[in-house]
């Protein structure tokens, strides 16, 4: 039996996971994987990845799409105990009718996959601030990265913070600490980002301003505002500058596995957006692996606080 489902406009640039995860429930991400591969789940006729962005008018095809968890599966599904559930609703920075915003922690992933069981989607899931709805997705912070996030928790704001997201309408600053001196103490980094998809390369357009908030020939410190938002933007634009972030374990490895620090040192600081005129504006405080980082390295970050 088939189901076919015409995209609308409210879908527009969503990820065709997350379209999967609004119509029929949250789904384990390997359970999507494996539907979309196997065909079960295609896209105007075609296997598609789950990271595809939907546009309007696109129509999905589901050919006996029972979610049938199997044990493998299960066990990779996260049940958090009281402790960790308190743990990481006390990191919530606001919390109203349509969407929490928290300080994630460095070392969790936002949602579950096949190298990571603990996450943010299956502690929430069982928070009683999502006993009426469940947590949206709206945009996603790499797993070692620590900050500012947002879950919405309805489908109308789903909906609204990802529109944003998608039009550049909301306005993000991160921190970083960079292996050595950063000579320009301003500029615009703007690169032609490489990805596979497949075995087709995609070039990405890349841009982000940055400034240096502190330094010395050991390290930098550096306030950066990506306008374009591609996967690992930062850290992929860091290490072509010749500065890699330290602590990251995937670009330029050789150097920063010199160092005995083992956690990326990349914050998201602040978040901006605009919802019917009015401003919201969103801090996270410097998580103290951070701090002490700053301190080791002799910046000072006074002047962000």
């Amino acid at each position: 039996m088939k189901k076919t489902f015409i995209v609308q406009d409210e879908s527009d640039g969503m990820r065709l996971d997350r379209w999967i995860r609004n119509n029929y429930g949250n789904v384990p991400q390997g359970l999507i994987e494996k539907n979309l591969r196997n065909g079960i789940i295609k896209l105007n006729k075609k296997k598609a990845k789950s990271s595809f962005k939907l546009k309007k008018n696109d129509f999905i095809d589901i050919y006996n799409f029972i979610f049938k968890i199997d044990k493998k599966i299960q066990q990779k599904i996260f049940t958090p105990s009281k402790e960790i559930l308190k743990q990481n609703e006390d990191l919530i920075i606001e919390n109203n009718e349509n969407f929490i915003v928290i300080n994630k922690n460095s070392g969790i992933p936002v949602q579950g996959g096949t190298k990571s069981k603990k996450n943010l989607i299956d502690i929430f899931s069982k928070s009683e601030i999502f006993k009426e709805n469940k947590p949206f997705t709206v945009h996603r912070l790499d797993k070692d990265t620590s900050g500012v996030l947002i879950f919405a928790k309805n489908r109308k704001y789903a909906q609204l913070l990802t529109t944003l997201f998608r039009l550049r309408k909301v306005h993000k600053t991160y921190l970083a600490i960079c292996h050595g001196e950063i000579v320009k103490n301003k500029d615009v980094l703007k690169d032609d980002l490489v990805k596979f998809e497949g075995n087709k390369k995609i070039i990405e357009k890349a841009e982000t301003t940055y400034k240096v908030l502190d330094k010395n020939v050991n390290a930098t410190l550096i306030q950066l505002k990506p306008v374009t938002g591609r996967k690992h933007q930062l850290r992929k634009q860091l290490t072509s500058l010749g500065h890699p972030i330290l602590g990251d374990k995937k670009y330029n490895f050789k150097l920063n596995s010199l160092s005995n620090n083992k956690t990326l040192m990349l914050h998201s600081f602040e978040i901006k957006f605009i919802i019917n005129d009015f401003k919201h504006t969103y801090r996270a405080l410097i998580p103290d692996h951070f701090k002490k980082m700053l301190k080791s390295k002799r910046l000072n970050y006074s002047n962000i606080l």
